[in-house]
């Protein structure tokens, strides 16, 4: 730290133009598609039709394999099976030295000719010791190969848990390309944290006794070390995924530090007739590093029969077998990963997210094992790209690209000579894309419908007061064939019509958004979604959002007071919710309930004095009213009232995706109270006490405590 230095300022100036070019490209492309193919076809199913200079490439590695599967045409070969045996030894199955025949006369011909013989000669027997060499230092893309490979776990997924694990402090830095170990590094005491391990300690004693092996000499790409255990842990304190990546990382580490797995290798050689035979097989010296990486061994197999040349052996069987060629599979993520990395097609950091993305948009879905198998959009998108212009889906733009972005990085380029040139290019591209749309378009046709055939009807529009219809397929929208609009909705929630009320500005008529069996509902005007009427409104805003001054779903007829966990919400009162009558923050997902069995809730017109929230009156029924007197009716505020404190009660609702953050509305009109204590509100906090409280999370759960306390 005292001896800073200066960035290195052609390495920084190398990133800025890798950021500005994807997001110029990306953004310029992608909104281009989305808004052509969204406003033509109703089933998608796709939020974003989007585009990437290293998202793109990655799909088209994907839907270059099914090309492959679907235009694969099987193929019948023969291969020669024999089988020989010495004494009462248990017979030996031979690899036959052609390997395969595509005729099958040619292939009974050669059987008939070994057929002839009916001893098969020893021609050569060679026994060779081996090493399986133990693994390089684990960088990153090895690390994600590995989990997709062996462990079953996502890249995206990987990355987060490494992460976790990383700012846990059980893992070195989990983002780095090195796979070389700095010469400074402290291999042995690193090991020596993992010799009381009830699962790898006799290795690591053991290698601690006799002495650490050199690690191999991988790369060293001057980022980070290689990923390595940082303290011994347990699956009780890391979870199931996180002991899983854990228990690799520490093993593949003692694995960079042990000896080579030795085995000898023994190949025998026959005649029988003119044709030639071999066999081989294994028998392992020393263990080396597949002790602890057991997956990593060498297979048992049967001991090779004591021989020399010259021997003969009993033919048992000499026999032609028909087999027929198979297709390749669907990619799997860590051939995927392989890929990627060989085309240089993103980073360490950036792979997990490109194909986390072409997952999420619906381009590809993952099957099995762990393959991604292409859905229609996907293919249909690269096929549409090779017919406009292939290099927009080929890796080899890319490619290019970062080799002039590396000679910017080393000095050897100047940032804005190669910014400049490669936007001309795309934008060249790009009007090229733009006017030749038609020919991905001829595509789509085949695989989609139109707007205007998708989706059933729900809602009147307001202009032409016929029933716009309802998209599922994402982005969930409604379609009016007749006036050809479509409007936006909420997303990640169920839609349905909202007891056929209308909007007072605009005569649409209003949908209910609900989110989860838990979650919160609202009522949404499809026009105003997309078109704020208020000046402090913005796009994407729903009625518990709207400032209208008089309407009875807005914001100022419905809000209660300020949400009790985030800065800029709001709790507004669910009118649709009973028996079981809850508000709800229009920004986060907080949830209170209150007032359960009530005949009816409403807010009223009047504000608290204490919090300036609004009042809210409550009728009760008659066999559950919590009021004195068996009266059944009472109004006040829902913080401060002695009688309502123990009828309220917050929640989260249960939503599948985040709700989207809108711009924050002013919070005019009538008060908004406070923020308030979570949980059941036990006792009245005055703003000079909530100071004195702490927001704690653990464990998924979180409540207020006091920093200092009182009692």
């Amino acid at each position: 730290m005292n001896k800073l230095g200066e960035p290195n300022h052609n390495e920084a100036l190398s990133v800025d133009a890798r950021q500005e070019l994807d997001l110029r490209i990306g953004c310029a492309f992608t909104r281009f598609q989305t808004k052509y193919f969204q406003g033509k076809y109703g089933n998608l199913d796709s939020s974003l039709i989007s585009f990437g200079p290293c998202q793109t490439p990655t799909l088209g590695f994907c839907v270059e394999r099914h090309d492959k599967i679907q235009s694969f045409k099987p193929e019948m070969y023969w291969v020669i099976q024999a089988k020989v045996f010495k004494g009462k030894d248990s017979p030996l199955t031979l690899d036959w030295d052609r390997v395969r025949v595509f005729d099958r006369e040619v292939g009974q011909m050669f059987v008939n000719m070994a057929k002839t013989a009916r001893e098969a000669q020893v021609e050569s027997v060679t026994k060779k010791e081996k090493a399986k060499q133990r693994p390089l230092a684990l960088n990153t893309v090895e690390m994600l190969r590995v989990a997709s490979s062996a462990l079953g776990m996502g890249p995206q997924h990987t990355m987060q848990v490494a992460e976790r694990l990383y700012t846990q402090g059980y893992i070195s830095y989990p983002r780095t390309e090195t796979t070389h170990y700095p010469e400074n590094f402290d291999l042995k005491g690193t090991l020596r944290q993992q010799a009381n391990s009830s699962f790898w300690a006799d290795s690591v004693k053991a290698l601690l006794a006799e002495g650490i092996n050199r690690p191999r000499k991988g790369v060293d790409a001057g980022d980070h070390p290689p990923i390595t255990p940082m303290r011994s842990a347990t699956e009780s304190e890391l979870g199931s995924d996180g002991w899983r990546l854990y228990e690799y990382i520490t093993r593949h580490f003692i694995a960079t530090v042990s000896h080579d797995c030795k085995y000898l290798q023994t190949t025998i050689t026959f005649t029988i007739g003119s044709e030639g035979f071999s066999c081989s097989g294994k028998t392992l010296i020393s263990a080396g590093f597949t002790d602890v990486m057991p997956w990593q061994g060498i297979p048992l197999e049967e001991a090779m029969p004591a021989c020399e040349r010259g021997d003969s052996f009993t033919v048992d069987e000499i026999k032609l077998l028909e087999k027929t060629t198979n297709p390749p599979d669907y990619l799997t993520e860590a051939e995927l990963i392989t890929l990627m990395e060989k085309h240089g097609i993103g980073t360490d950091a950036s792979i997990p997210v490109h194909i986390n993305n072409v997952c999420q948009r619906n381009y590809v879905t993952v099957e099995s094992g762990r393959r991604l198998k292409p859905t229609n959009l996907g293919i249909v998108l690269v096929h549409g790209y090779y017919k406009i212009d292939a290099e927009l889906v080929l890796p080899t733009i890319r490619s290019a690209l970062e080799k002039q972005l590396n000679l910017i990085s080393l000095g050897k380029a100047n940032f804005q000579q190669v910014l400049q040139h490669t936007l001309d290019i795309f934008k060249r591209k790009f009007h090229y894309f733009v006017d030749s749309i038609a020919g991905m378009d001829e595509l789509m046709e085949v695989s989609f419908s139109p707007i205007a055939d998708t989706g059933k009807p729900l809602s009147r529009c307001g202009k032409c007061h016929r029933f716009m219809k309802y998209i599922q397929a994402k982005p969930s929208r409604l379609h009016c064939s007749h006036c050809d609009d479509t409007y936006s909705l909420p997303q990640n929630g169920a839609i349905k019509l909202y007891k056929e009320l209308r909007c007072p500005l605009d005569d649409f008529e209003l949908v209910l958004w609900t989110s989860g069996s838990k979650g919160k509902s609202y009522p949404v005007c499809p026009y105003c979604f997309s078109n704020p009427p208020f000046r402090d409104m913005k796009k994407g805003m729903a009625c518990n959002e709207c400032t209208h001054p008089t309407c009875q779903h807005s914001l100022n007829s419905l809000g209660i007071g300020q949400c009790v966990e985030c800065e800029n919400g709001v709790l507004v009162f669910d009118p649709t919710s009973g028996p079981k009558w809850r508000m709800a923050c229009n920004k986060c997902n907080v949830v209170v309930h209150f007032f359960e069995h009530a005949h009816k809730v409403q807010v009223a017109a009047e504000s608290c004095d204490a919090c300036e929230a609004s009042l809210v009156a409550v009728d009760f029924n008659k066999a559950r009213s919590p009021l004195p007197d068996s009266e059944t009716q009472h109004t006040g505020c829902v913080f401060c009232d002695a009688i309502f404190q123990d009828l309220v009660e917050l929640k989260h609702a249960t939503m599948r995706h985040p709700m989207h953050r809108g711009g924050g509305a002013r919070r005019g009109g009538r008060g908004r109270g406070r923020g308030r204590r979570p949980g059941r509100v036990k006792a009245i906090l005055q703003p000079r006490e909530f100071r004195d409280f702490e927001l704690v999370v653990h464990e998924g759960s979180a409540c207020f405590t006091e920093k200092t306390p009182r009692c």
